[in-house]
């Protein structure tokens, strides 16, 4: 049983994370009239995106599919917001539903009482030398974390006595501090390919160890053509279609080393995740040789790296462009909503924003922000339906520590 030092009730529910995924919920209730309680273990709202993200990043899908619920972009925003345009709407966000995460407040543990039968969250808060334990109970938990709470970092044999630099993307922000030296990229989804191209416009010389879609066909932005498709054809049908016009406009990729999956780009991100790369001026630089694309790497001696045809070659640096993963196994006392595995809901979309006893998730649908709109939207509705059946019926009583 998680234990603390001191004891809160909250009336309404917790929201752990402070990104958009737990904006939107947050956002949801107060629409309902249902105040919650935002836990985030950073100093700020959406630290994925202030803290973590490289500065030349943009939304990858037009904006109408990136907008949170009861929210729209400004209509002086482009198709696809930059990082810091982003970030600046969701300050806004949190601003016009009034919600005020309680910021560096770390989840260590969060499990229902059988007893009291609500959720028992236990944080820690550094307050300058000490640390605060402070124990939050409510009857409900929305757990909005996200998958992408963790870096991924990637077992490569001789990673660790590499002689040059190796960070992951959440410490890369420029390419500014690579002119002239020859980085090695690892990870081939959209964050790579970015790298690689900023690296290039910093004077680095990049090779990336690699299904490329054009950003826009036909005149409108991929995405949006997909979803105008997916509404009279099955989606490998449309996975079909995606292809053959990529075909036609990028040409055979297959000669620069770029091979494409089994699958088509949305049937892969419907059972993966994995999100097509969508072009944004990477591929020219590959085709005129500005970028190498290498294959997988079979060890690293000092800033040798030799690769699995045989190939040879020098690094000054390494940039992990892996990804990230869910942390929800390392806090959460639950075997039902989340899988141990790899901190996602069993249930796939639509069905996985729900648990037992008043355990939630939002952001964990792998449909990106349209699949957190639509968990925040259920959420707040589930909740507020119990609230309102409450009314008349004496509430829970406040525990005893």
């Amino acid at each position: 049983m998680c234990c603390s030092h001191q004891l809160v009730w909250v009336q309404g529910p917790i929201v752990v994370g402070a990104g958009p995924s737990g904006l939107a919920a947050a956002a949801c209730l107060k629409e309902k009239g249902i105040d919650s309680l935002v836990l985030e273990r950073s100093n700020c709202l959406a630290p994925l995106w202030q803290l973590k993200m490289y500065d030349r990043l943009s939304l990858h899908l037009p904006r109408q599919f990136c907008e949170l619920p009861l929210f729209p972009f400004p209509a002086s925003y482009p198709d696809y917001p930059t990082k810091q345009q982003f970030v600046a709407y969701l300050e806004s966000y949190a601003a016009k539903f009034g919600i005020n995460p309680m910021y560096n407040h770390t989840v260590v543990c969060a499990e229902f009482d059988e007893r009291l039968m609500l959720w028992r969250v236990r944080t820690t808060q550094a307050t300058g030398m000490m640390e605060d334990d402070v124990e939050y109970v409510s009857q409900w938990l929305v757990v909005a974390t996200g998958e992408n709470s963790e870096a991924v970092l990637p077992m490569i044999d001789g990673l660790e006595e590499f002689r040059g630099s190796v960070i992951h993307t959440s410490a890369y922000k420029s390419g500014s501090k690579f002119a002239g030296k020859t980085v090695l990229v690892v990870g081939c989804g959209n964050s790579g390919m970015e790298v690689c191209l900023d690296l290039c416009n910093h004077n680095g010389y990049p090779h990336i160890v690699v299904h490329i879609l054009p950003r826009e066909m036909l005149g409108q932005p991929t995405f949006r053509l997909a979803m105008w498709l997916l509404k009279w054809l099955p989606i490998h049908i449309v996975d079909r279609i995606l292809l053959l016009v990529a075909r036609a406009i990028l040409g055979d990729t297959s000669q620069f080393g770029l091979k494409r999956p089994s699958l088509g780009p949305l049937e892969l991100k419907s059972l993966s995740g994995k999100t097509p790369i969508l072009d944004i001026g990477t591929l020219a630089k590959i085709k005129f040789g500005d970028i190498k694309v290498r294959p997988a790497i079979r060890r690293i001696a000092g800033q040798q790296v030799k690769f699995v045809d045989g190939r040879s070659e020098q690094f000054d640096a390494i940039v992990l462009a892996t990804g990230y993963k869910s942390n929800v196994p390392c806090w959460l006392k639950d075997q039902g909503l989340f899988s141990e595995k790899d901190g996602l809901p069993r249930k796939a979309f639509p069905n996985g924003w729900k648990g037992e006893r008043g355990l939630y998730s939002v952001g964990f649908s792998r449909r990106g922000l349209m699949g957190t709109a639509a968990d925040a939207r259920r959420i707040a509705h589930d909740i507020h339906m119990q609230w309102k059946s409450s009314k008349g019926r004496s509430r829970p009583a406040k525990p005893s520590p």
